[in-house]
């Protein structure tokens, strides 16, 4: 199967009607139908899923690269040599500002889990999640309810932190009051003073170790669903392809993402992660289940009471750029000082006239 002929999920246009609707869901049904087929007929036992950021923006976390909306193209004001160096750990060694600058924004304290989430949790309760990898940092696949056990948090994420240089732990309580404030935690040991971060991977990191011996996760797999994510970062970005040929992949996502789609047994969802869940679970029979399961994670996720009244992502980005201005800026009377101290040298300059 060509990418181009991969089905997309298209929401009936104004205008269209209802027959036009009906062959547009009626050409899609076949493709769909196939993956039903294979888990209710129990030849999916062991689904190995993949998810990206693409699965958190339902409960508003930006993905990465989206234009005009995505992370790194709201970071442009901050003018960083390149925008993932906020997450690179050489940058942030030495620049750690940008990185908490946003961390109150980025922070999952008071996000709740999306359908997609839930959804994930349904196929656990289903025993038919034989793994899930996952790039994203939140943790809301856990607070929809996915056994930790089944889950590899190949960049980390939040429920830690330690000291970058010396490895010291730090505090949750001055981390959160950090994180709060948009101010950098340093080091609280004697002589140390470099800079905390999370317990998440950045670039220039390694994964965690696990990540070699859970890949083989893959080889089992009767199935695998690839969500939200553009397969552009490695190592996560290999593992659709050490799915063993005949071995369906579906691709759940706004836009093709690596090799799925290019063979014959791959479906791809096109749209929001979240329209497609929703579509799987119709074709599945599991609305009611999948409805009821979301709710009932929606409603179990209590407010974190240090990230009430949160601040937005573009409010954090004003703020570090407004104080970058302050810190740059020079007062008026200390402009004209320097100024009449460049004329005078200036003028003894012509005075002593070219030097021999």
């Amino acid at each position: 199967m060509h990418w181009l002929d991969c089905q997309q999920t298209i929401p009936k246009l104004e205008g269209m009607s209802d027959q036009a609707s009906n062959h547009t869901m009626a050409s899609m049904e076949p493709e769909i139908q196939s993956i039903v087929h294979r888990i209710k007929s129990g030849k999916a036992k062991r689904i190995v899923v993949l998810t990206g950021a693409g699965i958190s923006t339902g409960a508003g976390i930006p993905d990465f690269r989206s234009p005009n909306t995505g992370l790194y193209d709201k970071l442009a004001p901050l003018r960083l040599p390149y925008p993932e160096a906020i997450f690179h750990i050489n940058y942030f060694s030495h620049t750690p500002e940008p990185f908490y600058a946003i961390a109150r924004a980025r922070h999952p304290g008071n996000l709740k889990p999306t359908v997609t989430h839930a959804f994930l949790a349904l196929l656990a309760k289903k025993n038919l999640l034989h793994f899930l990898f996952t790039r994203n940092i939140d943790g809301l696949e856990q607070d929809a309810g996915v056994p930790t056990e089944k889950v590899l948090w190949a960049h980390g994420n939040w429920k830690s932190q330690h000291c970058y240089k010396c490895k010291s732990p730090y505090p949750d309580d001055l981390m959160n009051k950090a994180i709060r404030t948009g101010e950098v935690p340093y080091c609280l040991e004697t002589g140390c003073r470099g800079a905390v971060k999370p317990n998440v991977v950045f670039f220039g990191q390694a994964l965690p170790a696990e990540f070699d011996e859970k890949e083989k996760e893959v080889l089992e797999a009767d199935l695998m669903i690839v969500m939200g994510t553009s397969l552009r970062v490695a190592p996560c970005s290999r593992l659709p392809g050490l799915v063993k040929k005949g071995i369906p992949r579906v691709l759940i996502n706004n836009e093709k993402a690596g090799d799925l789609g290019n063979r014959d047994e791959d479906v791809c969802i096109l749209g929001s992660c979240d329209d497609g869940v929703r579509q799987l679970a119709d074709a599945l029979g599991w609305r009611e289940d999948l409805t009821d399961l979301w709710n009932e994670a929606v409603a179990a996720k209590k407010d974190d009471e240090t990230f009430e009244g949160g601040t937005s992502l573009d409010e954090c980005i004003e703020k570090l750029v407004n104080g970058m201005k302050d810190k740059m800026k020079v007062s008026d009377g200390h402009k004209r000082m320097l100024e009449n101290h460049l004329n005078n040298k200036f003028e003894q300059m012509i005075a002593k006239g070219p030097a021999p």
